[in-house]
């Protein structure tokens, strides 16, 4: 892990060439550790990484050379969620009344899991102290707004170039809990039909149904902040959270690679590949 202040908010990385309508993020992979959040967290480095999605920048690394970008956070989802709003904010966690304008009425303030999270995703409490507003106000500056100001600009050269832009938001989900519970090893979140044209959904849902994976739609996740902000098909930009399942990669406990890492980017690689060469002129 790194122990370092991120010296960027995000990795993104362009082709040689732009050869389709398709952009990808992975706003939850970051890693960059700033040392005064593990300064200021009761948790040690490695229960902070439960919130990561971890190494799914790398799973999607064969996108820019099939000809799309690929937009990767650094800072970690703990530090600041890029897959929130920008101001959505416990008033517990702070030390002074938070200004009027912020939202502490989300269900993922609710939850802990606002823009800057009061718990990890395995629901430990991650801070020793109360945070002052300029301490998150800082992050947002810093963190969520490059990222998103980067996320914009792609999303819109984008659709000059190809008159319309799908964005496909990429992320991962623990095992569940209970073994043998009937889990899929992906689910597509397009909010219920309104952040993608369905026709798109099924490419993508097909695609991944033909390398031998168990796809669901939008049961649990139907799609974050992302998905829904940018996700405006009427304005022919289209938007697909995809959620892969962790054990399909990773040994979730020691948030380590397991023997499948290889075979799902590989396999990732050729369905990538085959969607780059759709005909996405329906979009």
């Amino acid at each position: 892990m790194d122990q370092h202040a991120p010296l960027t908010a995000y990795d993104l990385t362009r082709p040689a060439t732009a050869l389709c309508p398709l952009v990808f993020t992975s706003p939850h992979s970051g890693r960059d550790y700033p040392l005064e959040f593990l300064a200021a967290a009761r948790l040690d480095a490695q229960s902070l990484r439960r919130s990561e999605d971890a190494f799914v920048e790398e799973l999607f690394a064969a996108a820019p050379r099939l000809g799309a970008p690929l937009l990767a956070a650094r800072f970690p989802r703990a530090w600041c969620d890029a897959n929130r709003e920008p101001w959505e904010l416990d008033p517990g966690m702070f030390d002074t009344p938070l200004p009027p304008w912020v939202n502490s009425a989300s269900p993922r303030v609710g939850a802990g899991l606002g823009t800057i999270a009061r718990v990890v995703a395995s629901g430990e409490a991650i801070y020793r102290r109360r945070l002052s507003f300029g301490e998150a106000e800082s992050r947002v500056r810093n963190c969520w707004e490059p990222f998103h100001t980067a996320l914009g600009d792609l999303i819109a050269e984008t659709r000059v170039q190809f008159g319309a832009c799908l964005l496909v938001d990429c992320h991962s989900m623990p095992s569940h809990p209970a073994p043998g519970a009937d889990q899929p090893d992906i689910i597509l979140g397009d909010a219920h039909g309104t952040a993608c044209a369905p026709r798109a959904t099924r490419l993508i849902e097909a695609a991944l149904q033909r390398q031998g994976y168990r796809v669901r739609r939008n049961d649990p996740y139907a799609g974050g902040y992302i998905t829904r902000h940018y996700g405006r098909p009427r304005e022919r930009v289209h938007a697909i959270q995809i959620e892969i399942a962790r054990s399909l990669y990773m040994d979730e406990a020691r948030i380590e690679r397991h023997a499948g890492f290889d075979r799902l980017r590989a396999n990732l690689a050729a369905i990538l590949a085959g969607l780059a060469q759709e005909d996405w002129s329906f979009l």
